[in-house]
């Protein structure tokens, strides 16, 4: 089903070499998910794959989903639904504002037919009454929750861990649903710590969301893991300066892209840690690169 896709699987590791961590003497590696798929990358890809499966086998043809204006998922969706034959359908959440950002315009050239929605109805995403009026609306569909979250995406998720050939003390994520932490949960089973790294301002929701998962997925034993709330920089889609110049130097350094929503975080977040000293001497530390990178020219239109 995915030949065509031309998927670069599994996606490399890189090591990253710095003064700050020869100085602490840490081994600090990337996998790049992000060069999965020029469109459909990153944990995007991750948790669409069993999912697309899914409503194959189910022999449902149109994909239904949820997301921002600004959403990577929606973007992704888009893209794996004119590659492989699925219509498409974005609940957008708020007002349509024309001209179209370029994440809603890639997705409806794509094909993906557009339906916004209040907040207020958008709030009711997961209500039965809410899904059985779409239906109604668009017909039969197969539906994938906002950002691709569920056991489906949990799946999909382990296999960042499946394709490494090295052990690391510590693997760690930028987190928005908590899918792809608990994946990565999961797959390590105890074996080594998982950091998560929250870009939401709201403190425990990502604790209670992998509670959830884990809870759903029969792994409630699983208790390597954290979730780091200090470098969120106010929240959703929120940055700084300090942020950007960051991502600019880290750019410059090792050429290797991050984006202020996600990575950029993961990444200021790791090294302030490393400076003060969270981690023991002897670490070898994993990050995993979510991609995202298509809402960089979202972000420079809301900054």
């Amino acid at each position: 089903m995915y030949e065509s896709l031309k998927l670069q699987l599994p996606s490399p590791v890189t090591q990253i070499h710095d003064h700050l961590l020869d100085q602490k003497n840490i081994k600090l590696f990337i996998k790049r998910d992000d060069l999965i798929h020029p469109q459909i990358q990153g944990n995007k890809w991750r948790k669409l794959k069993y999912n697309l499966l899914a409503a194959k086998t189910q022999k449902l043809n149109t994909l239904l989903t949820f997301g921002g204006a600004f959403s990577n998922h929606i973007h992704a969706t888009a893209a794996a639904g004119h590659l492989l034959g699925f219509k498409t359908i974005g609940i957008i959440r708020g007002e349509e504002t024309l001209p179209l950002n370029p994440t809603l315009q890639d997705a409806t050239n794509w094909g993906m037919k557009i339906n916004y929605v209040t907040r207020a109805q958008y709030r009711e995403k997961n209500s039965t009454k809410f899904i059985t009026h779409l239906k109604k609306q668009h017909g039969d569909f197969y539906l994938i929750p906002e950002g691709g979250s569920n056991l489906n995406a949990l799946t999909g998720c382990e296999e960042i861990i499946k394709e490494l050939d090295e052990n690391y003390d510590y693997v760690c994520c930028a987190c928005g649903t908590g899918a792809t932490l608990t994946g990565i949960i999961r797959e390590l089973n105890n074996k080594s710590t998982t950091l998560g790294f929250s870009i939401l301002k709201a403190d425990d929701y990502i604790e209670k969301e992998v509670n959830n998962f884990l809870s759903s997925s029969h792994s409630t034993q699983l208790n390597k893991w954290a979730i780091n709330s200090d470098y969120h920089f106010g929240g959703y889609a929120k940055s700084s300066p300090k942020l950007l110049t960051f991502i600019d130097e880290f750019y410059k350094k090792h050429n290797i892209q991050l984006e202020p929503v996600y990575t950029g975080k993961v990444f200021y977040g790791l090294y302030d840690l490393i400076k003060q000293d969270y981690f023991e001497p002897d670490s070898r530390i994993l990050a995993i690169h979510t991609g995202g990178l298509q809402g960089l020219r979202g972000f420079s239109l809301k900054i």
